[in-house]
């Protein structure tokens, strides 16, 4: 916890950015009947019958000191797909810096070891070391900053039917659009002295 806390008081580094990796899943689902349109006086009607369509993966990167945000929407959560958003992160959004701060849950998938499952091990090594690989704790996901932009999307964009997943990815790719045109930032304030405090009964005991 400690160590992901001192990564956020860092100062801004545009050789060093830091990212914040998250995911989550969409539930794909489509009407069974025609919704009712919005006319004067009455809101749109939706039927509360609809029919399963999947699931959709969606990978959040989050650069909170830039306002940048990237969507990344898969067919599914593997190490191969960690492995390639990682390379995306890499070589093409941020090919400048000499080295990412990466931040991320401590998902059996989220380590190096994906990207030897998903690239010959030269290229694998040399994407590892694109990065400064740090980790909340297992029970402390709150710490990751990327899940703060997670409940955005979900609450700006999620928050209804959504039935394929081109249609999720167009939604996303708008919603990211939206969002780093205003250069979006969280300002994160919880630090190390308050989580002595008011987290003090997961510290050991001493003495």
């Amino acid at each position: 916890m400690e160590d992901v806390l001192e990564v956020y008081t860092r100062p801004y580094d545009p050789a060093r950015p830091l990212v914040c990796l998250d995911e989550t899943s969409k539930q794909l689902t489509f009407e069974t009947r025609t919704p009712i349109p919005i006319r004067p006086g009455r809101e749109a009607r939706f039927d509360y019958e609809y029919e399963r369509a999947g699931v959709a993966s969606l990978f959040m990167l989050f650069a909170p000191l830039e306002g940048w945000r990237h969507v990344a929407v898969r067919d599914r959560r593997t190490a191969i797909d960690f492995a390639h958003i990682l390379k995306d992160l890499a070589d093409t959004h941020f090919p400048k810096a000499d080295r990412i701060t990466l931040v991320q849950d401590n998902l059996n998938t989220h380590n190096p070891a994906s990207l030897y499952k998903a690239f010959p091990p030269d290229e694998a090594r040399r994407i590892v070391e694109r990065f400064e690989w740090h980790f909340t704790p297992k029970h402390g996901s709150w710490l990751n900053i990327a899940e703060c932009e997670l409940s955005t999307l979900a609450r700006q964009c999620l928050d209804r039917r959504i039935p394929d997943r081109n249609t999720l990815a167009n939604e996303a790719k708008a919603w990211e659009t939206e969002r780093n045109t205003a250069s979006a930032k969280v300002t994160w304030r919880f630090s190390t002295k308050d989580a002595r405090i008011k987290l003090a009964h997961l510290y050991p005991q001493i003495g």
